[in-house]
């Protein structure tokens, strides 16, 4: 049996365990991702001296906490979710004192910073990787990962059907004849987390970033660091549907949560109320609350709210069971609509669902930007913490028009895995009207960006009223100084028209629309702020298509 088989017993995920009100349980946090975000040095990649500098604008947006994706030395073979060497910054983002300096900034100015970690993987140019192919089989370096015998007469097959998230089956063989499994890309073999050195390696490199002056970790595929005792085959021909929707042997294992119970311990040595944030696709929101028990982490993802359509009716019911399954364990609910990994939700609500990146026409740009405009003061107004990704706040699209040649995604590359079109969302992003990059550096970027991104720069938007940007600043003005909104596990739903929501928090009420008409709606009170053009007229309010309309009831 695995040594973190989950026990029952181990848990104390009660619901009369006394809550005090931390700034994580209603905090908003912005993902940026370094090479995409500004360009210190003119290389064409972001870096982080470049996030550095640019943090008064994220105070002036009026966030709580910067989540920055990996800058761990790593050859890069998937955006740096390949650590070689995790007490390290890659050379391409500087060094550990830029690391110590952003930190340290980011403090004076009252942003918290939370790092990503990778404990699911590590680069194949990981020392104990290298070691472990230079020792052979039954070394004892091979041991911290899963290295296997294949099957058939010579062992010419995979030692079982798991299949990588990437496409392709999920082991590669080696010269000595062994396998190792690798969950993504070949270039990230998975680490047994059975073995503890495994387990003593991470609680360090916890402790050595919390020295460093950290806030806090998200982790990278918390939901796969322990596998099915005997890695069982799966038996199915059509894995990649499974996943988030059951529980696999390779994810969502029980054992995970004996791992997240040893990490609250160390967090919990540190002054200032340090987090661990979970990047956990599980079947259902009450899968992802058994990650959020008062003694393991303290935020969970919500995948459910995220991949959940335009439409007033599915939106409500995602609402209420994910307040149902966080209330028992005492956790904040999380909402995000955009990160790294996924379509920009600015286009992907432009189109009905299965059309993905595909934006046809203008009329198609504008619809999308409506929706997700809409669609963010929803979220805003939600109990719980919210997660904005860099750009949003601008209202980019994904940019769907890329040449292959300059695509970087592995997936891309794979052909039967994810769409593999990561890359679209991962532009860097417009600070100027003009110039090589737009104001992202002075040397071009990385991957190229549309030439109508001066028009969405934050220049081109800076101080004007109606805007994306200003919108986002407004809301998180008014959010931040209500007292009925963030923190909460309730809404009060009230009466709404077809295809409109209107729920009641405290002295606010929110009513948005998700239909492509008009509705009235009683004028609660005073227009706090909307998405889009309202008017009164004989006590009711009159919400356009796709807006979202916040009131103050007294």
């Amino acid at each position: 049996m695995s040594q973190h088989s989950a026990d029952p017993a181990e848990s104390t995920a009660v619901a009369t365990v006394a809550q005090s009100r931390d700034w994580w349980r209603d905090a908003v946090i912005y993902q940026v991702y370094p090479r995409s975000f500004a360009d210190s040095n003119g290389d064409g990649m972001g870096d982080l001296e470049g996030v550095r500098a640019r943090l008064p604008y994220l105070r002036d947006l009026g966030v709580d906490a910067v989540w920055l994706s990996p800058f761990y030395a790593s050859p890069q073979a998937d955006a740096g979710y390949d650590v070689a060497d995790y007490r390290a910054v890659d050379p391409m983002f500087g060094n550990l004192l830029d690391a110590d300096a952003l930190i340290r900034d980011a403090r004076a100015l009252g942003l918290r910073i939370i790092v990503d970690l990778v404990p699911n993987h590590s680069s194949d140019q990981h020392e104990w990787f290298k070691r472990a192919l230079e020792e052979g089989p039954g070394s004892p370096l091979r041991e911290r990962y899963h290295f296997r015998a294949g099957k058939g007469e010579n062992g010419e097959l995979p030692p079982n059907d798991w299949e990588s998230i990437f496409g392709g089956p999920a082991w590669t063989r080696v010269a000595d004849g062994e396998w190792y499994l690798h969950l993504f890309a070949p270039e990230q073999p998975d680490f047994n987390w059975d073995h503890p050195a495994v387990g003593d390696e991470f609680r360090s490199i916890l402790r050595f970033w919390l020295d460093m002056g950290v806030d806090g970790f998200r982790i990278d595929v918390a939901h796969g660091l322990v596998k099915a005792p005997g890695l069982p085959d799966l038996g199915s021909h059509d894995q990649l549907k499974l996943l988030g929707n059951d529980v696999m042997p390779f994810f969502d294992q029980d054992g995970v949560h004996a791992i997240y119970r040893q990490w609250r311990t160390v967090v919990d040595e540190y002054a200032g109320e340090r987090i661990l944030v979970a990047e956990a696709w599980t079947p259902t929101v009450e899968r992802t609350a058994n990650y959020v028990r008062p003694d393991e982490l303290h935020q969970a993802f919500n995948f459910q709210y995220l991949g959940t359509e335009w439409d007033a009716a599915e939106l409500r019911k995602v609402v209420d069971r994910t307040l149902e399954a966080m209330r028992p364990v005492g956790a904040p609910a999380t909402w995000v609509l955009s990160n790294h990994d996924v379509t920009r939700h600015a286009t992907r609500f432009a189109n009905p669902p299965g059309l993905g990146t595909q934006i046809r026409t203008a009329g198609d740009r504008e619809l999308g930007l409506r929706r997700a405009r809409a669609a963010t003061m929803l979220m805003l107004a939600l109990p719980g913490s919210a997660y904005v990704y860099q750009g949003e706040e601008l209202g980019l699209p994904d940019v769907v028009d890329l040449p292959d040649e300059v695509r970087q995604d592995p997936a891309f590359f794979r052909g039967a895995g994810q769409d593999g079109f990561r890359d679209g969302c991962r532009v860097p992003i417009p600070w100027t009207r003009e110039g090589s990059s737009y104001g992202f550096g002075s040397g071009g970027s990385w991957l190229p960006q549309p030439d109508s991104w001066g028009e969405l720069s934050v220049e081109a938007q800076q101080g004007v009223p109606g805007s994306t940007l200003e919108l986002y600043r407004s809301a998180l003005a008014v959010r931040r100084g209500r007292a009925d909104l963030g923190e909460g596990d309730t809404v009060e739903w009230l009466r709404a028209p077809e295809g409109a929501l209107a729920f009641r928090r405290g002295k606010f009420v929110c009513v948005t629309n998700t239909t492509g008409e008009s509705v009235n709606v009683p004028a609660y009170g005073r227009v706090l702020l909307a998405s889009g053009e309202v008017t009164e007229a004989g006590g009711e309010a009159k919400v356009p298509a796709d807006t979202t309309v916040w009131f103050a009831t007294a």
